[in-house]
């Protein structure tokens, strides 16, 4: 998840929704498998978000490698607001990226796309999940450590575009009852919010 430096991409988005999708936006988020065709608004958040945005040519190649790869898009009627992707080595899933549009920040949708996450890796053989996150990311830094998330280190400039230090994260057995009850926690309070 981003707090990017951009501003928001146009007007307030809810607005033009119906009332009962401005009220319960949980529940109007659409996640799908991204795909080519949702390159273009993808790109249009990176650039807002991103000092140094990610390219299509690169979301192309990571698009390509279905097997260690998934990226998701979280789309609300025709537009797309956020995006997730999980690269997974052996029984290990890292979290690649995490953002979501700042005209829809606010609205739990890193929420939603960390849930996707997190229920789409044990099938895929993961048991624990990593990050990087920008010291400076207060908002995401706390949204991970509510989904078990600790730091373990810094990766010092590893920000080339601000210098910016990183901050690595790791949750250990996703698997595990304990963690299971988290994320029962996590989508109980998403559901009593509607």
């Amino acid at each position: 998840m981003t707090v990017g430096p951009g501003g928001p991409l146009g007007p307030d988005p809810a607005r033009g929704l119906p009332p009962a999708v401005a009220g319960d936006l949980a529940a109007a988020v659409r996640l799908t498998p991204m795909a080519r065709r949702h390159l273009r608004p993808v790109l249009r958040i990176e650039e807002a978000c991103y000092p140094s945005p990610w390219s299509a040519t690169l979301f192309l190649s990571e698009l390509a490698q279905r097997t260690s790869r998934r990226y998701t898009v979280a789309v609300v009627g025709p537009l797309v607001v956020g995006y997730s992707g999980l690269m997974v080595v052996e029984d290990e899933g890292h979290v690649t990226t995490l953002t979501v549009d700042p005209a829809w920040h606010g609205r739990r949708l890193g929420t939603l796309l960390l849930l996707d996450v997190v229920r789409a890796a044990p099938p895929r053989g993961v048991r624990r999940l990593t990050l990087e996150v920008r010291v400076g990311n207060a908002p995401a830094r706390a949204l991970y450590h509510r989904f078990g998330f600790a730091p373990v280190g810094v990766r010092k400039n590893y920000y080339a575009e601000t210098g910016e230090d990183a901050i690595i994260m790791w949750t250990d057995d996703i698997t595990d009852a304990a963690y299971a009850a988290r994320i029962g926690q996590i989508e109980a309070t998403l559901r009593s919010a509607r």
